[in-house]
């Protein structure tokens, strides 16, 4: 007999696509300041840890099967903090010299 009902009644959701372009966008950014010389390498270490701590954030608000706003405004609020990091590190005074 096939059940009616074998599909839940509401769909899950667990993409975060906006998140995941801005995590991509802000790696690019990484990457560029340090080919351009305006991040040293602890700068770099500093803004990589912090990103990895928003990945391992969004793979825990995934993990139940259902992203909430509440933690889509988190996962928000740590790639403002995050974007500004990247902001200020590349703009200071330190630069790699080549």
């Amino acid at each position: 007999m096939i059940s009616l009902f074998a599909a839940p009644a509401f769909a899950q959701n667990t993409n975060t696509p906006k998140i995941d372009q801005r995590q991509v966008r802000q790696e690019k950014r990484i990457a560029q300041g340090v080919s351009s010389g305006e991040l040293t390498a602890k700068e770099t270490a500093n803004l990589e840890k912090r990103e990895a701590k928003i990945e391992a954030d969004k793979q825990a608000a995934k993990a139940d099967g259902v992203v909430t706003k509440q933690e889509r405004t988190k996962l928000r609020h740590e790639e403002d903090v995050a974007s500004r990091r990247i902001e200020q590190k590349k703009h200071n005074a330190r630069k790699v010299t080549p």
